[in-house]
């Protein structure tokens, strides 16, 4: 990880520990503080391994399949069918959460799903401002940093400066559009299909997409030379 964005997500709190982040996100080292609620839920996880009830590397396993594996594959295969299906796109844009059932990804924190769409004149950037509300039957479980105090004000007040943290700098003349995600309704980032792309196959463009591309923090890139 670079180090801008060690800087930028060490505000979230350095000092939480080190099982926790595991636990929460295996690819960054973004950290907070854990909040009394998290902090319950450790200790009802450690009573629960040590009473011998639970398998401590099953529930890290279970969380890494659904943070990095299951989710954000989901949405990858979601965004890779709109930009290969013209039709598809506008279900998708008209009611989001029709058009991913059509996948079968429905359920907790997905009822309600609005997709917005980047373009090259503007770039849309997702925040929870008041918790971590995501949608998770398309990009599983929320980032460590998606959570933090940092990333949840600064989203707002800030956006390009946070993008800027995660390697992403926007020309001046294009639009920056913040969405809040609430329990009520969700938000996809719909990415800009990448140049060098126009071979692709649906499969070969999801492998493209990536959790962050979603969230609006980054741009999709075609692999090195712009070959599957």
């Amino acid at each position: 990880m670079d180090a801008t964005r060690r800087g930028f997500l060490a505000a979230a709190g350095a000092a939480a520990a080190q099982d926790l982040a595991k636990a929460q996100d295996h690819d960054h080292n973004h950290q907070v503080v854990p909040s009394d609620a998290t902090l319950r839920v450790k200790a009802l996880e450690s009573l629960l391994v040590d009473k011998g009830l639970v398998d401590r590397a099953a529930l890290d396993a279970l969380v890494d399949t659904y943070e990095h594996k299951i989710g954000p594959r989901n949405g990858a295969r979601v965004v890779a069918r709109a930009w290969v299906d013209p039709a598809y796109r506008q279900r998708l844009l008209n009611d989001a959460s029709a058009a991913i059932a059509e996948f079968g990804y429905t359920g907790i924190q997905g009822e309600n799903m609005v997709v917005v769409e980047n373009t090259p004149k503007l770039h849309n950037l997702v925040v929870c401002t008041l918790c971590s509300c995501y949608p998770w039957p398309v990009l599983g479980l929320p980032p460590a940093w998606y959570k933090s105090a940092p990333y949840r004000s600064q989203a707002v007040i800030n956006p390009r400066g946070v993008m800027r943290e995660f390697g992403l700098e926007l020309a001046d003349d294009v639009e920056v559009r913040v969405w809040d995600s609430t329990a009520e309704l969700r938000y996809l980032v719909l990415p800009e299909r990448p140049t060098g792309t126009e071979s692709f196959n649906e499969e070969a463009l999801a492998a493209l997409v990536t959790r962050d591309s979603m969230i609006g923090v980054a741009k999709v890139s075609p692999p090195a030379g712009g070959k599957v």
